[in-house]
């Protein structure tokens, strides 16, 4: 019978250690799942490089991209919106302080809030690279710098007029692919970025990433080499294209995004097939180490949200003390909702969705 007690202690010993083990295995694979994606704030650097009238597309590409990214949770003091002409205020718009990307005018992309921070003749290459890396003039006030740190993930979107090997800025300037490729290899060495992900809407597009070669950047681009980027549709009233093809479809997936999302990279790659864009969009994965299928959209997309919501309510002392001098504690009565079943946690929408067509 001692035998027997001994046998079965020693049973639930080793039953309550392996249950420990698999508690913190459980545990750590939790937590790595929780950090998995390395970063810990997201920046954007939104840039429309065309001038004139008959390009109030390529402004609401960048204004509707803005929108997008402010919804997902990343403040206005993270992002870099640069639009190289004010279609809003252009003498031929019918409707003055508006922009819209579909032609039903549902919703005015340019709204009450956006905040431009590099506009008109501000948009050059010289001021677009310095942004990048860093090198401003002290006078340069903070709503004016990427100050992104070597746990950022940054969104870089540029839309524009472009050809093999370059993207023009006010039809006086073009950057190249090789001065971009430099640019982030600067931010790279000098710590200012986690992960890129590089989106761009132009003619030839994939041109403009074919140099990289800093490391932890996921490129997709709405052409290839060879390739015109096309329009998706034109506003009678305005007399001009209003949105080109791939951003449009692009924005219409993000509207079904929500910050808590699981959608992918790999999912958003597909949103423009050749049927729908003309043009074959085009992507580089090669210098990004993770797997893009397991990589969030929200990753770059959204804002980081690294806060996990518990259901288990607990008792906590009151910060008054009694007149007795003793710390006091809730009485059962006053503590009967904890045993209420928890509310279903949820992100709210921080900005209206952007309606297309």
């Amino acid at each position: 019978m001692k035998f027997t007690f001994i046998f079965n202690f020693a049973c639930i010993l080793i039953l309550f250690s392996t249950n420990v083990n698999v508690g913190h295995a459980n545990h750590d694979e939790q937590v790595k799942e929780f950090f998995k994606s390395g970063h810990t704030n997201n920046w954007a650097v939104l840039v429309d490089a065309s001038r004139f009238w008959f390009n109030y597309r390529h402004h609401a590409n960048v204004l509707s991209l803005y929108r997008s990214v402010k919804r997902l949770g990343i403040p206005d003091s993270q992002i870099i919106l640069m639009v190289a002409d004010d279609m809003a205020c252009n003498p031929r718009n019918p409707r003055p302080a508006t922009v819209f990307n579909n032609q039903n005018q549902h919703i005015n992309v340019y709204g009450d809030d956006v905040e431009v921070d590099y506009r008109g003749y501000e948009v050059t290459v010289e001021n677009f690279i310095r942004v990048l890396t860093g090198r401003l003039p002290e006078s340069t006030p903070r709503s004016k710098r990427l100050l992104s740190d070597e746990r950022s993930n940054i969104l870089v979107y540029m839309t524009g007029h472009g050809g093999d090997g370059f993207l023009k800025f006010q039809d006086a300037e073009e950057v190249s692919n090789v001065e971009l490729a430099d640019a982030f290899e600067q931010m790279w060495q000098k710590q200012r970025y986690h992960e890129i992900f590089f989106m761009i809407d132009t003619c030839q597009a994939e041109s403009m990433f074919q140099k990289f070669y800093s490391p932890n950047i996921l490129a997709v681009a709405s052409s290839r080499v060879g390739e015109d980027s096309l329009s998706h549709h034109v506003d009678p009233a305005l007399g001009v294209y209003i949105i080109d093809r791939y951003t449009y479809y692009a924005l219409e997936f993000l509207e079904n995004v929500k910050p808590g999302s699981k959608k992918t990279m790999a999912q958003f790659f597909k949103v423009c097939p050749k049927h729908l864009c003309i043009s074959t969009v085009s992507t580089r994965t090669d210098l990004f180490p993770r797997d893009v299928s397991q990589t969030l959209l929200t990753d770059f997309f959204g804002s980081v949200r690294n806060v996990e919501l518990l259901a288990e309510t607990s008792s906590l002392a009151r910060i008054n003390t009694s007149s007795t001098g003793k710390t006091e504690t809730c009485r059962k009565d006053e503590c009967k909702d904890a045993n209420k079943k928890p509310e279903k946690f949820s992100y709210p929408d921080q900005i209206p969705k952007i309606l297309v067509l």
